[in-house]
């Protein structure tokens, strides 16, 4: 038998295929109907008309969508939501985009099918009703704000700080790992704010970093950077490069997908290519860190704003998306993805995250078997360089390879994780290094024994785990 021949009998799992990027056009939409392509260009225009309510994207869509899906959408905010309602327009064209409407309700089944759809503007029928949270849940899954060695300065790692200079973004997820601090107060969420003056914070977080040599590499994020004014995030990133110790700044913005328009303004590219001619002339490296989970987010837009980065000096510009169950939790769309970023925008994917134990996900999470699956699954395809790792953040340990478990008791999905540094809570404990931290996969996930489990146990775990965070939180605020 050929080599021909035996591929057609035994065709790999999964067959590459450049696939060409698509703007759609967002004149299919009645409220955009004459919406010109300077206006779609504009950075301003795009910021002026987000979707902020149900209101508004009735408006946009009329009845394209049906009013079940209004009525999902508008409970959904009401009683699960913990983002407010933000989408530009560039992401909302992203939704449905191959199909052609036709007459009312025509886009009713697309829009509730969609994947950006399903973490963008999340209605509650997404959501499961046996768990809608798990017992273990909570507001800051990570714990940063434990960490904050100043305020909005996380340090977890032990060269690695992050560095949240404002708590908005141009879009909200409806996953978000930080929804304890980013976007507005919902009905079920009251927000922190941050408390010190903008100015003051800062300053604050550079004098840690002069005094801390032992640190290297910053990721500056919020919220998002987008949405801080150009010569403010300029001068900040400036201060950075002046510390002898700081190598590496990371600038988190989703608005590389979500806002493309903002990256291609001539005063941030500009900009950029100041910063990045300085972070060099000091042998330093400056990245763009990006959040997008379906191929459908990558548009030539998203293509055009990343080369202009990487022309203006930037070192990479690489992704992090989530794993999100009924987004990209397979195989063929993570791939879709990756190569979508790598071939058609020059996007490096660097880590795909499993969902955080956030209140209200447990729709979207997967165990952690399926994310170990999913690793081995996409193995061979991409450039070694370019193939993601898939990790989980394991609450007060961090970034781990799935694979990199301790122990899993796969039934009760309990997973165990060690570490090999101290958090900057850590630095008196002298049994940090030999601790096993837990991970909890859905319980949904589970056997029924393992269900079982948990529907016996569940109240006495979700009230330890309450106990603990009101007590952190406690000392947190008392702190000094």
């Amino acid at each position: 038998m050929s080599l021909a021949a035996a591929s057609a009998a035994a065709p790999q799992p999964y067959v590459y295929r450049q696939q060409p990027l698509v703007e759609p056009d967002w004149r299919r939409f009645p409220g955009w109907r004459d919406v010109s392509d300077a206006d779609w260009r504009s950075a301003q225009w795009q910021r002026a008309h987000c979707v902020k309510n149900v209101a508004q994207l009735r408006e946009l869509l009329g009845d394209l969508v049906g009013e079940a899906f209004y009525a999902d959408l508008e409970r959904d905010q009401r009683e699960r939501a913990t983002m407010s309602m933000l989408v530009p327009p560039q992401m909302l064209n992203t939704m449905a985009p191959g199909q052609t409407p036709g007459g009312p309700g025509s886009l009713t089944e697309a829009f509730y099918r969609d994947p950006i759809r399903r973490y963008m503007l999340p209605v509650f029928s997404d959501r499961r009703t046996d768990w809608p949270s798990h017992p273990h849940a909570s507001r800051d899954s990570l714990h940063e704000h434990d960490m904050w060695v100043a305020e909005g300065l996380t340090h977890r790692y032990p060269t690695k700080v992050l560095a949240e200079l404002l708590p908005t973004c141009p879009q909200y997820c409806g996953h978000c790992t930080r929804m304890d601090l980013v976007g507005n107060s919902t009905p079920t969420v009251t927000k922190l704010r941050l408390t010190g003056k903008p100015t003051d914070r800062l300053e604050a977080m550079l004098d840690y970093l002069r005094a801390t040599p032992t640190v290297r590499d910053v990721v500056v994020s919020g919220g998002d950077v987008a949405n801080m004014p150009w010569p403010r995030l300029e001068a900040f990133v400036t201060e950075l490069l002046a510390i002898e110790n700081i190598r590496d700044i990371r600038l988190a913005t989703k608005a590389l997908i979500g806002l493309p328009q903002h990256w291609l303004q001539p005063e941030v590219r500009e900009g950029i290519t100041r910063v990045a001619t300085l972070a060099r002339s000091r042998g330093a490296s400056l990245a763009i860190h990006t959040h997008t989970n379906h191929a459908q987010s990558v548009t030539p837009l998203v293509a055009e704003a990343s080369r202009a980065m990487l022309e203006a000096g930037v070192r990479d510009v690489r992704n992090q998306g989530v794993l999100l169950d009924g987004v990209n939790a397979d195989p063929h769309d993570l791939l879709d993805l990756c190569f979508a970023l790598l071939d058609g925008a020059s996007i490096t994917p660097y880590y795909f995250y499993m969902c955080d134990m956030v209140p209200f996900a447990e729709h979207w999470r997967v165990s952690v078997r399926h994310a170990q699956q999913l690793q081995e699954a996409i193995m061979g395809y991409l450039p070694g360089f370019a193939t993601p790792r898939i990790v989980c953040d394991v609450p007060f340990v961090g970034k781990r390879w799935v694979h990199q478990l301790a122990e899993y008791d796969t039934e009760r999905g309990i997973s165990g994780w060690t570490k090999n540094y101290r958090t900057s809570i850590e630095t008196d404990d002298a049994t940090a290094l030999r601790r096993t931290y837990s991970y909890y996969d859905p319980i949904h996930t589970l056997p029924a024994s393992g269900q079982q489990w948990w529907r016996e146990n569940a109240p006495e775990q979700a009230d330890h785990a309450a106990t603990a965070l009101a007590s952190r939180e406690i000392a947190r605020l008392q702190a000094p």
